[in-house]
């Protein structure tokens, strides 16, 4: 029986700003099951030929779902853990995969750990769970130590991953993830920085849990065998390409993205023994309508997109071609909340044509 990822095409939604939630969480309103509203696009997913859909953070997070809070609690701006298991399971019912934004770098400052070490310092019995603790100095948020974060970022806490404890709470996780939602795999955030025992011990978890469980790693730049291989991960993002599939068109060149694709996939390429994960946007970086010179390359582009060596995946609401530019440190105009019958009715389907 083939694995499943072999013929996959992937959508990807940012559920928070999909579903149209707060900024923010407040930690006290009741539940709210804005995530049912990815039921209403299965149809639309089915007519474009996907089977496989990515989720961003569903987890209790304070604001963007990458400082997560609590990792075996579906954040109430988007229901509960009931509604994940029905989204999941409808998906299921209707042949779609899915795959969930694992984040196991960092965690945010209302993690119940890092809540302790605030409250405790040197004698917080957590200490051991976070990288780079100084307590001979404050934090630029004031608390009595400095510590390590993701790309600076204060907000986000990086974890010691070589301490026991840190890792088997997030494993324990995992195991709820399967069993409870009966999720298919994971893109594990910020995978560049996660310890190698991390990923092989994860690799080895998530290998007993499910048959063709499938992870996935964010990883920018470098070999990206590092990080997929018989021993850690499956997969990674091809920024590599994701520059080249861009940059190609505006400059009327075809040589980077030709050069990336023979590197990779050709006669001795690089990664031809890995399905790299491509894809033209996402929720970090400008909408792809945004990052052409000219709207109608989004049409060969999309078919290169889709012919080209690995597996191929639409942000959501760019099978439109709707745009978006990345603002700072502010991210919200890549992450809108979408009206399905709207985007029917304001916008060609000539661009869904083609993907389908």
């Amino acid at each position: 029986m083939s694995n499943w990822i072999e013929n996959a095409v992937f959508y990807h939604i940012y559920p928070l700003g999909f579903c149209g939630a707060p900024v923010k969480n407040d930690f006290q309103s009741e539940p709210v099951e804005r995530l049912l509203k990815i039921l209403d696009w299965i149809d639309h997913f089915k007519s474009m030929g996907i089977n496989a859909l990515y989720l961003g953070p569903v987890f209790e997070s304070a604001e963007h779902g990458y400082d997560t809070v609590n990792y075996f609690t579906v954040d109430r701006r988007l229901g509960t853990n009931e509604t994940l298991k029905r989204v999941v399971m409808e998906l299921h019912n209707n042949g779609i995969k899915v795959v969930l934004d694992a984040v196991f770098n960092h965690t945010g400052r209302d993690f119940f750990a890092f809540k302790n070490l605030q409250h405790y310092g040197e004698s917080s019995i957590y200490k051991e769970w976070f990288y780079g603790l100084d307590f001979n100095n404050r934090s630029p948020l004031n608390d009595p130590f400095d510590y390590h974060t993701w790309d600076g970022h204060y907000n986000l806490v990086k974890f010691n991953l070589n301490n026991p404890d840190t890792s088997e709470h997030l494993f324990e996780a995992v195991k709820m993830w399967v069993g409870e939602f009966n999720i298919d795999g994971l893109r594990l955030d910020a995978a560049a920085d996660l310890t190698e025992g991390f990923m092989q011990n994860l690799s080895t978890l998530t290998k007993e849990l499910k048959k063709n469980f499938w992870l996935m790693g964010e990883v920018v730049h470098g070999d990206y065998n590092i990080w997929a291989n018989k021993n850690t991960l499956q997969s990674t993002t091809n920024y590599e390409c994701y520059k080249g599939l861009y940059s190609s068109f505006n400059d009327t060149n075809m040589h980077e993205i030709a050069y990336a694709l023979k590197r990779q996939s050709g006669s001795g390429g690089v990664y031809k023994n890995i399905r790299l994960y491509n894809f033209l946007d996402n929720h970090d970086v400008d909408r792809i309508a945004s990052s052409l010179h000219n709207r109608t390359h989004l049409f060969p582009l999309h078919i290169l997109l889709f012919t080209m060596p690995g597996i191929p995946s639409i942000y959501y609401g760019s099978e439109w071609g709707i745009t978006g530019h990345k603002g700072g440190y502010n991210d919200m105009a890549l992450r809108p909340s979408l009206d399905l019958d709207s985007m029917y009715k304001e916008n060609s389907d000539d661009l869904k044509s083609v993907i389908t």
